[in-house]
């Protein structure tokens, strides 16, 4: 059911504004609206942007702080190690962590410093890597002091490609007045010397070799060089494992950030409040929407908090927006997140999720149609919904669509005597899916395919029941009449008519009976469509209304899907289970391996899919089928003061 909700106004002195937003937070009761405009106040000044960009800080910190622990553990091979799950805080934690902010400052500045240094670390690695590429040819190089030149002589040291050496080689035994050495590798590392008269020659032939002069100069030689870079090297190495050390050992920290990290969003929160309220020069004027049911709640908090302010409740008016609050068991609940993805229902309309969630828990297990599949959805579903209790929303939702379809399943199952594609009993109350034709005006057609489309018209009857109760409930009893029993009557009269006329059912009768029975229903509503309407609109809508059966039909031609989707998936299950059986009878090891491995991975495979196209499909029937008929949505989800935590529970 959607919840009632009444209106606060208030008023109090401006000093006492942030203790007043957290007296509203700790009920869970209040969403803080837009003021209206008030003669004699201003709109607040809008606040947070410094406290924005603080918590996007904290949230990189912790972010990396995940990641490098998670990191850390897999390539140590750190055993047991997990990461805190206990997400629930007291309110007192809660409180203290406020008051203690600027420890959270100095956690996400080590946490950085410890990054970066890793980072910088990092850095360093790669450019004394390259350094070492780029000295690894002068590794037989004496001093590099000593390869000077003299009064009378040039020397010149570096490198030449191997593929042109051979030449500069010959050319450099031709060269008069000169001496060289030459360590061949990937590189030549060459020395030569020769007199100043012939520099010009020498180094004509060295530019048409492509030498490159060394870079480096002083007392070291080449292998001390390399020794320096490589001690170099393996000290950022430690440098980068002991910051990767330091931040692991930070891990435990992280629901203690976390926790900050929701305190400061809070605080956020509060700031952000002021661009919707208005104010004076020494008070300020708050609207929030609070639940009738939580009233006297936020009284008694207003009223024990010590603050001096004026407030009083009254009833949203006729035209004014109101968030959406739904309040149902624990199964339903499960599935108000399908009718959200959808949109939200309207805060003035009924909450259609009992309903909706009866037939998608239906269809969904029609689809699936196995005992075997039924069992494993409910096993998998079940053990996700209870490790994710404390949650709301997200996994724990799809999970329990999952474990409560999975019951559904099994009940098709049984019907369909199918478990994992194998018949077990020696009876079937349903027809076989595969095989089974009924005759249909005469005209062969899968039985299966029949029974889907009667599955939907009484979807689609349900769908204008609600419609009669929408309208009812606000006051308009002919128009939840017209539109809504006689489009209902109507979907009565089609499925008398569809089972009368297949011949399977014996009941041939009821064709004319439904035939009566549908017309009538749609006379009613050809000259009732227009009953708003001025002069020509009264025909134009009839017509209208008449050739909407169209539509109608269309609509129950898309449950043609429940019986598609069913036959797929029970097909391939029955494919996976004949040949893993022959393999596990055929008494061969390596045959029982492979039938072993095909029973499992071909079932989860077939069961994942088979789950994936029924989500998606199921809950179309309900958003343009079902929906279709009565639903309004475009509705808000109440949000009340502090409910945008990310990371903590606070109980």
């Amino acid at each position: 059911m959607i919840e009632r909700m009444r209106k606060l106004n208030l008023i109090a002195l401006s000093y006492e504004r942030d203790r007043l937003l957290d007296v509203l937070e700790r009920t869970g009761a209040a969403e803080v609206k837009l003021h209206a405009e008030t003669e004699g106040t201003q709109p607040l000044p809008e606040e947070g942007g410094e406290l924005s960009a603080r918590l996007a800080l904290w949230e990189d910190a912790l972010f990396l702080l995940l990641s490098e622990s998670e990191k850390y553990a897999k390539e140590h091979g750190v055993k047991d190690f997990t990461l805190p799950e206990d997400d629930t805080v007291s309110y007192r934690e809660f409180l203290a962590a406020r008051e203690n902010l600027s420890a959270a400052d100095e956690l996400v500045q080590n946490i950085n410093a410890l990054s970066s240094g890793k980072s910088g670390a990092i850095a360093e690695q790669a450019r004394l890597a390259r350094a070492l590429s780029a000295a690894g040819p002068y590794r037989e190089a004496g001093a590099f002091s000593s390869y000077t030149n003299t009064r009378h002589t040039v020397t010149k040291l570096g490198l030449v490609p191997s593929a042109a050496w051979g030449t500069c080689q010959q050319q450099l035994g031709e060269l008069s007045l000169s001496a060289y050495e030459a360590v061949e590798g990937e590189s030549v590392l060459l020395s030569v010397t020769a007199h100043r008269s012939a520099l010009s020659q020498l180094e004509q032939i060295l530019g048409g070799a492509g030498f490159v002069s060394c870079p480096y100069t002083g007392e070291q030689t080449g292998e001390e060089l390399l020794a320096s870079l490589n001690e170099e090297l393996e000290g950022e190495k430690k440098k980068q494992e002991e910051a990767e050390k330091a931040l692991f050992s930070l891990a435990p920290v992280v629901k203690e950030l976390r926790l900050y990290c929701d305190v400061l969003g809070f605080e956020l929160e509060k700031a952000e409040q002021a661009a919707k309220l208005r104010g004076t020069e020494r008070t300020f004027l708050l609207e929030a929407f609070v639940p009738a049911a939580e009233e006297e709640k936020v009284k008694s908090a207003l009223d024990g908090s010590g603050i001096t302010v004026f407030y009083e409740f009254s009833d949203p008016a006729e035209d004014e927006f109101v968030p959406t609050l739904t309040k149902n068991n624990k199964v339903v609940e499960n599935f108000e997140a399908i009718t959200n993805m959808y949109s939200p229902p309207s805060a003035r309309e009924f909450d259609p999720n009992t309903i909706m969630s009866f037939f998608y828990s239906i269809f969904l297990g029609f689809i699936m149609a196995d005992v075997g599949y039924g069992l494993l959805m409910m096993l998998g579903g079940g053990f996700l919904y209870f490790k994710n209790r404390a949650k709301k929303g997200g996994i724990k939702s799809l999970a329990g669509v999952f474990a409560i379809g999975g019951i559904f399943a099994v009940i098709w199952g049984f019907l369909f005597n199918s478990v994992l594609g194998i018949a077990f009993l020696p009876f079937t109350v349903m027809p076989d899916a595969q095989h089974s034709n009924w005759k249909f005006v005469g005209i062969d057609i899968p039985s299966m395919l029949i029974i889907s489309m009667l599955i939907g018209i009484a979807h689609i009857f349900a769908g204008y029941l609600c419609k009669f109760w929408q309208e009812c409930r606000r006051g308009h009893f002919w128009d939840g009449l017209f539109d809504g029993i006689t489009w209902a009557v109507f979907s009565m009269g089609m499925a008398l008519a569809v089972v009368g006329l297949t011949e399977e059912f014996g009941l041939s009768q009821l064709t004319m009976a439904g035939g009566i029975v549908a017309v009538s229903a749609l006379a009613v509503s050809v000259l009732t469509a227009g009953r708003h309407e001025k002069f020509l609109g009264k025909f134009t809508k009839g017509f209208g209304a008449l050739y909407g059966i169209i539509n109608y039909i269309s609509d129950v031609l898309s449950y043609a899907r429940l019986y598609g989707l069913m036959l797929s998936g029970a097909v391939i299950a029955q494919i996976i289970s004949q040949y893993g059986v022959q393999f596990l009878t055929g008494g061969n090891v390596a045959f029982m391996m492979l039938g072993a491995v095909l029973m499992v991975v071909g079932h989860l495979f077939n069961l994942a899919m088979s789950l994936l196209g029924a989500y998606i499909h199921d809950a179309r029937l309900q958003y343009v089928e079902f929906y279709g008929r009565f639903f309004e949505g475009e509705g808000e989800l109440f949000a009340p003061l502090g409910s945008k935590r990310k990371y903590v529970r606070v109980i």
